[in-house]
């Protein structure tokens, strides 16, 4: 994939949009100083590019009820391409992995999971983990506080 030229303008937008997306053109044009047009023909841009993946809300998991969040490591048995693939595809499918990332060294996958409660985290854990034949190791933690959660990337 080709990397994007990024200017100082499309900087400031894409900071102020990771602060918040919700803002209107002509909010987000004033808050960079640029014309609304400019404006709007750079996001366009950056959205056509695939700069801008997506727009979303991010929900305080708190606030919906209980939650538990947990990290999990695991190791395949067998790690060839295609069986991580086939690992990827099975928790791409599951609503409460939110976020799946191949690693090295180490277990083979670590991911972020986030469910009502352990007996939902059980249940997660017999469908995705042991009735996989490929799963060799599961190591879970769980989170006790949250103190940091950052969607931000640096620009």
């Amino acid at each position: 994939m080709d990397k994007m030229e990024i200017d100082d303008l499309d900087k400031r937008i894409l900071n102020a949009l990771q602060d918040d997306a919700s803002q209107t053109n002509h909010q987000l044009a004033e808050r960079v100083h640029a014309s609304a047009p400019t404006c709007l023909r750079r996001v366009k841009r950056l959205v056509d590019a695939g700069v801008i993946a997506r727009q979303v809300a991010l929900l305080a998991p708190e606030k919906l009820g209980p939650a538990l969040t947990a990290i999990v490591e695991i190791t395949l048995d067998q790690q060839g391409d295609e069986r991580q693939v086939e690992f990827e595809e099975l928790v791409a499918g599951e609503a409460a992995v939110l976020q799946c990332y191949r690693v090295s060294p180490g277990p083979d996958f670590v991911l972020m999971v986030q469910v009502a409660d352990m007996p939902a985290y059980h249940a997660l854990a017999h469908r995705l983990f042991a009735t996989h034949k490929n799963v060799r190791n599961v190591r879970s933690y769980f989170s006790i506080h949250r103190s940091k959660f950052e969607t931000r990337i640096a620009v």
